[in-house]
């Protein structure tokens, strides 16, 4: 999907781009694939803020995703469609039995495009299958963790993972932030990349937009008072001259905070700089 870049009326309106939305075919959702969002702006249920700068924006309605599409044959492609809950696109498809159901749309996918699911779907990009039957080397998205409960890694705009290898029960899987993981080859994953790449080239350009999105504004702790940030004081643009940290004291850079979980011994190799 292009990226429009807007003319400049205003200040905000300057280098402020837009998805051109060209490729999407149906405005309204299907209303039986939608449920209400209950706002909880960021708030536990005692009613505390646990995650700051969250509340208001537009009025969102939820797009059901079917994330497993275990078995599908001959799903016919009728319309692809925003999603306001997600950065990927979505596509309305069409079952044999007629019930029709939203899947993530990777690129090239196209309305009257038919897509499948199973042992017996071709290699080719939008179709889901098992990881043993997924050749090695072969570009996938929307990849379980465990068999049936449905895809949770690289689900996002542009994502793509590699099947790096197969043995045995286990297969490695090079995800996008460059980390490698053992995942089971009965789990399923979809061929192809995840559609709308473009959206990490959008430049939002204005605060207000990004209330739209349900995001409150957030200050820099150094430009606060000692009393309020670990991080405030000093004379004029100095900081305190200390190690970055959180409003509650902990350190913000360089230390590690992921705890130990049962899937950890599924990591071959880590991402980023920490990698093991």
């Amino acid at each position: 999907m292009a990226i429009r870049t807007l003319k400049p009326n205003t200040a905000a309106r300057r280098n402020m781009s837009v998805a051109d939305f060209s490729e999407l075919t149906k405005k309204k959702p299907e209303k039986s694939l939608t449920r209400p969002i209950t706002r909880k702006s960021g708030r536990n249920n005692q009613g505390r803020i646990t995650t700051r700068h969250r509340g208001g924006g537009a009025k969102r309605a939820y797009r059901i995703i079917d994330f497993k599409f275990a078995a599908a044959k001959n799903a016919e492609i009728i319309a692809l469609e925003y999603d306001p809950n997600r950065t990927a696109n979505i596509a309305l498809v069409k079952l044999e039995d007629g019930s029709k159901a939203y899947v993530l749309a990777t690129n090239n996918m196209k309305v009257g495009k038919k897509i499948n699911s199973g042992s017996e779907a071709e290699i080719k990009p939008g179709n889901r299958l098992k990881l043993k039957d997924i050749p090695v080397g072969s570009v996938i998205c929307n990849i379980e963790m465990q068999p049936g409960r449905g895809g949770q890694l690289a689900r996002s705009a542009g994502a793509r993972a590699q099947l790096a290898a197969r043995e045995g029960d286990w297969a490695q899987i090079k995800l996008p932030s460059g980390e490698v993981r053992l995942i089971h080859v009965e789990c399923m994953a979809t061929v192809g990349q995840i559609g709308n790449a473009d959206h990490q080239n959008i430049t939002i350009g204005s605060a207000g937009r990004k209330r739209h999105m349900g995001r409150r504004p957030s200050v820099r702790g150094k430009a606060m008072n000692p009393s309020d940030h670990p991080m405030g004081g000093g004379e004029g643009l100095s900081g305190p001259g200390r190690i970055p940290r959180t409003p509650w004291g902990k350190v913000a850079m360089g230390l590690k905070t992921r705890r130990r979980k049962s899937t950890s011994a599924m990591i071959i190799r880590g991402r980023g700089k920490g990698r093991k």
